[in-house]
């Protein structure tokens, strides 16, 4: 493998990815750098932008470019910022992972191409994600997202790419407390497995994960943070309290509402969320106040 070992860039804590706020139907840049500020003060380790949540597949070539621009430029010097690169074709996914590397991202999130999924076999994301790790001038995470790509990527592949010198981690939205497992059993401890939904936060951690990529860190990034450091300090009990109090928040909005249902809680609790863009819809009022009560409940919102 040609690539080099690139200087360590540290994934230990929590991730939101981001949304990306639309004002009229255009990127709202402002309101866009305004919570990348409020989110750089709840304790999080730094952000990903582009990623599921930030709409990318509605986004132009451009708008990507500038989205990425906004967040490295509001974004404090020791926030880690990542961006998803992840395009269909090999080429059009380097040529967005070397932009983000222009535009000052720290790392680049790479989904697996599953338009084509019948001939996305093993053979076919190693050469993928090989070709684009040995050219990256920045380091490359791997993005397992079995929900959208409907491709899991197995064990032993993520084993064989973790060895890559510029492939650094994985983000694993799965949900699969086994596949997770997998993961960690198969790869070494240079190589950061993160936790890519926050129904299962505190048993990835428990289980060894380093950090994680969570919806859920949009709207209350402080549980996030909170649940981390308990663990870290073998709270066990206070963690296990504390991740149950969010099951009803992550799985109402984040998986029954999903994006539009984010920016709608953003919106009540202090960020910018906005409508999502077509042909996405947003929640409709008795959708709204289902999600207000879900908050109130879980001590997010109060009033």
């Amino acid at each position: 493998m040609k690539g080099t070992h690139m200087a360590k860039v540290n994934l230990n804590g929590i991730f939101p990815p981001i949304p990306t706020p639309f004002f009229n139907g255009k990127v709202a840049h402002q309101q866009l750098a305004a919570n990348v500020e409020k989110w750089s003060k709840t304790g999080i380790r730094g952000v990903v932008v582009l990623g599921s949540n930030g709409e990318s597949v509605y986004l132009s070539e451009e708008e990507k470019r500038n989205v990425i621009g906004t967040v490295v430029k509001s974004a404090p010097k020791d926030l880690v910022v990542i961006a998803g690169s992840g395009c269909e074709s090999t080429e059009a996914t380097l040529k967005l992972t070397c932009d983000c590397a222009n535009l000052g991202a720290h790392a680049a999130l790479v989904v697996t191409p599953h338009y084509y999924s019948n001939q996305m076999t093993g053979k076919a994301l190693m050469k993928h994600f090989t070709f684009i790790a040995d050219r990256s001038p920045i380091p490359t995470i791997l993005y397992n997202v079995p929900k959208f790509t409907h491709i899991t990527l197995a064990p032993d592949l993520v084993s064989a790419l973790s060895e890559h010198p510029n492939i650094i981690g994985i983000k694993d939205s799965s949900g699969n407390i086994q596949l997770l497992s997998e993961f960690l059993n198969q790869v070494g401890k240079h190589f950061d497995v993160l936790v890519g939904t926050a129904g299962v936060w505190f048993a990835g951690l428990t289980l060894g994960c380093t950090g994680g990529i969570l919806a859920l860190a949009n709207i209350t990034p402080e549980n996030c943070v909170k649940i981390f450091e308990l663990l870290k300090k073998d709270e066990f009990e206070k963690a296990r309290k504390l991740q149950l109090k969010m099951i009803p928040v992550n799985k109402t909005i984040t998986t029954t509402y999903g994006i539009s249902g984010l920016k709608a809680a953003m919106d009540m609790l202090g960020y910018y969320g906005g409508d999502p863009r077509h042909p996405l819809l947003p929640p409709s009022e008795k959708e709204k106040s289902e999600i207000k009560g879900i908050l109130q409940k879980a001590d997010i919102l109060t009033g």
